[in-house]
């Protein structure tokens, strides 16, 4: 059940201090809750945790690793064998393993190769891939490809956080945006009001026709039709931002009405956000980038581990034999060897597989190529696009100041009797319409500063 906590709470040793609480909710603030405490933002950083695991699997190849086996077999009150066998065997990096051994084998029907001395029989030595596997094998690629997911999976962290966030911040600038009409429509609101009233005076007074009041009137219940949209707006903005709200124990938390958000938004909204001062230059270090060369050298090691699977499989290995109580007594004559080769004739798999492991990294070498590039054209153009808004909304600046110039000479004519209620409504919408666009401006320059905090994926 979410919890109706005002998130003023949050803010309660400030407000102790001061004389006054501010109830200014600011971008700075609402983003330091997100970073922390968001499900989504924790979410993604579990994709650390993810390629820690992997590590520590792919590390876990090259655990020692200890085994035995024992079978016994009586019947008719004959041991007919009993067989015992324990390795302890140490695989190291370059494919070589070493292992030692204890047999302890007995019976009457036991297999001559089997037979042992009564302390049974000791065994050390090593085995090495002369060929296939002796470079690069199976336990090392998996280690290799496990440290490189430690770059992509932060670059694919850091994506994920950007997602987040830029989400949030649009629900930010919404509720902003929202707050702002609401505003606007109550100011215009209590000015119809007062006007409508003054109206009704001078017609008791006989100095303006009745037909006015109701000219007044429409203007007051336009006004009261307005406010009330923008309030329902506001709620439903309010309530998609509190979903970005939450507590450090898991606590969904709701916006409190007292709070208003952040007067200077359009002021510090790239400094917030750290995307100042970026440039072009610094598009190496973007997480696609880094994802994506991430992947590329994963299918490096999976391409020379296809690669090794050209050479015959040739493993060596010697094991020098002892009875326990002589080890120490080395006799070279006492030993066990083997080799073990095979090779594949037409090679038709393993041909197979290096050309496909290397059309994929020409794949994600193409692939790179073009988002290093759509990077740039994208961070261009929104950098262009901030720019662009920045000047529409200095334009409707300017058209506000003269529509309000406009309107306020209106209304000194109509005090003097050579104007109307007309024209003066008149006047007032064409200068709500315009605040209304320069809202949407103001709005439409914040969106396009989250687009480029979006494209450049600075969560830090």
């Amino acid at each position: 059940m979410k919890a109706k906590i005002c998130i003023l709470f949050w803010f309660l040793s400030s407000f102790i201090v001061a004389q006054e609480p501010s109830r200014e909710f600011t971008f700075d603030e609402f983003l330091g809750h997100v970073k922390k405490n968001h499900p989504l933002v924790k979410q993604a950083n579990l994709k650390i945790a993810e390629a820690q695991i992997k590590l520590l699997k792919a590390r876990g190849g090259f655990d020692p690793k200890i085994e035995a086996d024992y079978s016994e077999k009586q019947y008719t009150d004959k041991n007919y064998y009993s067989i015992f066998n324990g390795s302890f065997k140490i695989p190291t990096w370059y494919g070589i393993e070493i292992k030692a051994a204890f047999d302890n084998n007995e019976g009457i029907y036991l297999n001559p190769e089997n037979t042992v001395p009564n302390t049974g029989l000791t065994s050390l030595g090593i085995t090495i891939p002369v060929g296939q596997g002796l470079w690069i094998n199976e336990r090392m690629a998996d280690l290799r490809k496990a440290k490189l997911y430690q770059k992509l999976n932060k670059a694919e962290r850091d994506i994920e956080t950007t997602n987040a966030i830029y989400e949030a911040a649009l629900r930010y600038i919404n509720w902003k945006k929202s707050y702002n009409e609401r505003e606007l429509y109550a100011t215009y609101l209590e000015n119809a009001e007062k006007r409508y009233q003054g109206v009704i005076k001078l017609i008791e007074q006989g100095d303006k026709a009745g037909i006015d009041s109701i000219e007044a009137g429409i203007t007051v219940k336009t006004r009261k039709l307005n406010l009330e949209n923008a309030q329902l707006k506001l709620i439903k903005s309010k309530l998609e931002l509190s979903n970005y709200l939450w507590t450090d124990d898991g606590v969904p938390l709701e916006i409190d009405d007292s709070l208003f958000p952040d007067s200077k938004l359009e002021n510090t909204i790239l400094i917030s956000l750290q995307i100042d001062d970026f440039n072009t230059s610094n598009i190496e270090n973007h997480p696609k980038i880094n994802a994506l060369e991430s992947k590329i050298a994963v299918l490096q090691v999976e391409r020379k581990f296809y690669a090794n699977h050209l050479l015959p499989k040739l493993n060596v290995s010697y094991n020098y034999l002892s009875e326990p109580s002589n080890f120490e007594d080395y006799r070279f004559e006492d030993y066990k060897i083997g080799v073990q080769f095979s090779f594949p004739l037409f090679l038709r798999k393993e041909r197979a597989n290096l050309k496909f492991a290397k059309l994929k990294i020409r794949d994600a070498e193409l692939g790179l190529d073009f988002e290093r590039e759509s990077l740039k054209n994208k961070i261009a153009y929104q950098k262009q696009e901030i720019q662009s808004f920045k000047r529409q909304r200095d334009w409707n600046n300017q058209l506000v100041f003269d529509f309000s110039t406009m309107l306020e000479a209106e209304e000194r004519l109509f005090q003097m009797g050579e104007s109307s209620i007309f024209l003066i409504n008149s006047r007032e919408n064409k200068l709500v319409s315009t605040q209304l666009e320069n809202i949407g401006l103001e709005n439409a320059f914040l969106e396009a500063s989250l687009g480029l905090y979006k494209i450049i994926a600075r969560p830090e």
